[in-house]
């Protein structure tokens, strides 16, 4: 990141020495610091606008309680007049309007500040009316007795109640045994004006019943939402200025609240003057924030006459960090970031002139195994040499980059035609493979290089770089230290190797893979001492693909994890029947490296109740690269358990006697290669008969792999190998196979019976 900002920056500085003023950049940072400001008042001011908006929301949830508060207490009021026996039985049978008038309407006025009181008889006539403090006659309230109606019918159970009404049944108290009647309690206009309206039955709700037959009567209470009411809602809640809004104009610094029924209908307006905290913050903290901008202005007229000043003394070291930033610090040859720059010019100018322009991508092959075995120092050095032999090894006009780790690039734009081409790349492995002297070390590396031809045809420098390295990828597989070139049918065949490695995660994950074991006899190759696991996979459409075509697809996927799991678990399924023999299991570097490879093998012994002392995992040299501690540690707890080990394909890796030194292995494999060599080739018996002692010596067993003839055999049994394996006893077979040779006289009566 830092250098692509020093790049920027480069271009910006040089577009300014071609004629800008030099006080241009000032300019930008000019106007970062008003945006600043702009936005910190911004927000200062939108995080104000947001508490007064919260605290209006809070008001008027507050309004809206404290309106349903005060129309439960005007209900509350209401029964607790309603509640006396006296005040049901006369209404009920002996009605007195100047009783009812002097211990119902004038109480709940007196005492509640009701404004209307009315009892409605059996038939829901109005025979009593309170308006102020006298009693009226009913009739006088004219139309307004049908906006009783709808307490009415709720009171008398005719209509069911809205969501903003509230209804009470009739109920007894269990702690104090005292009924309840039916109550309903609203929200409504009441003679234009809006009101908490509120009714009871009058009777006692008891264990025995109403204590009359029909219909009984209803005590009705109206209390209006202005004047007092309000005022003391205001002042409780603190709500300023609160009132009913009438026919009054608003104020400019009112909020009106209106209050609807469950039908969207306007009830009643309220309008106050709402509190805004945020407003008073923001009254007070700006001139402190006016201050503050003034400081931090001065401080940037400062700054900026400081960076003007500084200016020249960048423009100085422009070129210098320029290079720094477009070419790698280890070798000293331009960086990706410069390679794609060029690649991009050569791409513009194709077709310019008469020679071919290409990309080689070179990757050192085995440069890992260096880092790991020698450390890094090595490598390092490696990388400075392997530069400079490229550099001499191109023209003046060709430009070589390092990509990254092991991965170098060159771009040519003179070469005749492609055969040029090929013999250019020839010549750059051979000076890449000749020896280096590294710290006292001498090194063989090779690299494998993959070239695409730059044409018309060529989309970006993504595209050129796809192609070499798929150019790369074929070089590689076909055995390294070796240049292709791009053509079409290499993309195939990387779709093919895709579609390889996803039908073999496919029959991972779908349990088609199957196991075949090969015999592992003892020194006179007459008993079975145990069998090596092999995994062999059926293709549907492909047929039987050999494992030299899919296991280094897994490798390179990391499928391998899973796959050598599965192989491992079955292994021990189908071998738990062969009593005594070992069962040696392939383990891959990846697999081994991870961190849970102990507690997968000891899960797997667990699920299957395989013996350990049965399992032999064999592990190549490289599967050690650059792990010994945790290598050594992983093996000393499975060894506690029972596992044996074995150091397969013994002698064709770096440091095979340094292994048999630091690591508990149990047994040596000798490769293949010498056993097929030991009748043709002296060195190739000295080196079996070495590794025959070294392994008597060191106290491990030692087999011998690929046996093939009965020379061998004979020659191996008398070099004093403990073992040997190979098509001479016989080819890798499916389980039942093997426990057919082991119990020929079981499977027999099986065969009979079949």
């Amino acid at each position: 990141m830092w250098r692509k900002a020093l790049t920027l920056f480069g271009k910006f500085r040089r577009r300014a020495d071609a004629g800008r003023p030099p006080t241009t950049g000032v300019i930008p940072i000019g106007i970062v610091v008003a945006l600043a400001i702009i936005c910190v008042v911004a927000a200062v001011l939108t995080a104000a606008d947001r508490a007064d908006d919260v605290e209006l929301q809070q008001e008027r949830l507050l309004l809206t309680n404290a309106i349903a508060d005060r129309g439960h207490r005007v209900l509350r009021e209401l029964e607790n007049i309603a509640a006396s026996h006296d005040v049901v039985y006369q209404l009920h049978y002996n009605f007195d309007r100047d009783w009812v008038h002097h211990l119902v309407g004038l109480r709940l006025n007196t005492f509640f500040d009701h404004d209307h009181v009315f009892v409605a008889d059996g038939a829901d006539r109005l025979t009593y009316a309170l308006q102020g403090d006298a009693s009226v006659d009913p009739d006088l309230f004219g139309p307004a007795k049908s906006e009783l109606n709808r307490v009415v019918e709720l009171l008398r159970g005719r209509a069911l109640p809205n969501l903003d009404e509230y209804h009470q049944e009739p109920a007894i108290d269990p702690k104090t045994k005292l009924g309840h009647p039916r109550g309903v309690q609203r929200l409504q206009l009441f003679m234009k004006r809006p009101a908490i309206v509120a009714g009871v039955v009058a009777e006692l709700p008891s264990l025995a019943g109403p204590i009359s037959g029909g219909h009984p009567p209803l005590l009705m209470t109206v209390k209006f939402l202005d004047g007092q009411l309000l005022s003391d809602i205001g002042v409780r809640f603190d709500l300023p200025r609160l009132r009913a809004l009438g026919s009054d104009p608003v104020r400019n610094d009112e909020h009106v609240y209106v209050v609807a029924d469950s039908a969207g209908a306007a009830i009643a307006r309220f309008a106050w003057a709402p509190n805004q905290p945020g407003t008073s913050i923001v009254s007070t903290v700006l001139p402190f924030m006016a201050i503050a901008f003034g400081g931090f202005a001065l401080l940037t007229a400062l700054a900026l006459r400081y960076i003007r000043r500084s200016a020249a003394k960048i423009a100085e070291g422009e070129n210098r960090l320029r290079h720094l930033a477009l070419h790698d610090p280890l070798s000293g040859l331009p960086n990706r970031t410069y390679f794609g720059e060029r690649l991009g010019a050569v791409i513009g100018g194709t077709g310019k002139s008469d020679g071919i322009a290409a990309v080689l991508a070179i990757d050192l092959d085995h440069f890992k195994d260096i880092n790991d075995t020698l450390g890094h120092h090595i490598g390092d050095g490696l990388i400075g040499v392997v530069a400079q032999r490229l550099v001499h090894a191109v023209r003046h006009e060709d430009l070589v980059a390092r990509l990254g780790g092991d991965e170098f690039a060159v771009i040519t734009t003179e070469a005749a035609d492609l055969q040029m081409l090929q013999r250019f790349a020839e010549r750059l492995i051979a000076v890449l493979r000749a020896p280096y002297s590294i710290s006292g070390h001498t090194l063989l590396i090779g690299a494998s290089i993959g070239i695409a031809v730059i044409d018309r045809r060529t989309g970006d420098g993504a595209d050129i770089m796809r192609r070499a390295d798929v150019a790369l990828y074929r070089a590689k597989n076909e055995g390294r230290s070796r240049a292709c070139i791009y053509d079409a049918d290499m993309d195939a065949d990387l779709r093919e190797r895709k579609q390889l490695e996803n039908d073999l995660r496919t029959a991972i994950a779908e349990d088609r893979l199957s196991v075949a074991y090969q015999p592992i006899m003892n020194a006179s190759g007459e008993k079975m001492a145990g069998v090596e696991a092999l995994c062999r996979w059926s293709h549907p459409t492909r047929g039987n693909v050999p494992p030299s075509d899919f296991i280094p697809i897994a490798e390179r996927s990391e499928l391998i994890i899973p796959l050598g799991e599965w192989v491992l678990r079955q292994a021990c399924i189908e071998a738990k029947r062969w009593t005594g023999l070992t069962v040696a299991v392939n383990v891959s570097p990846l697999q081994f490296r991870r961190q849970d490879f102990v507690e997968m093998v000891e899960r797997i012994l667990a699920e299957t109740e395989f013996d350990p002392n049965r399992l032999e995992l064999e592990l190549t040299e490289s599967t050690l690269l650059g792990n010994v501690e945790e290598a050594e540690k992983a093996m000393h707890r499975l060894k506690a358990q029972g596992v044996r080990f074995a150091l397969d394909d013994f002698g064709t890796g770096y440091s095979s006697l340094l292994y048999l030194r630091s690591f508990p292995f149990d047994r040596i494999k000798i490769d293949r290669s010498f056993v097929r060599s030991i009748e043709s080739a002296a060195d190739a018996a000295s080196i079996v008969h070495a590794i025959v002692s070294l392994g008597r010596g060191l106290g491990m067993k030692v087999t011998a792999e690929g046996v093939e003839t009965a020379e061998q055999q004979l020659f191996l049994r008398a070099a004093g190998v403990h073992s040997m394996q190979g098509f001479r006893f016989g080819k890798p077979s499916p389980a039942a196979v093997i426990s057919e040779r082991l119990h020929p006289a079981a499977a027999a009566p099986q065969a009979a019976a079949g």
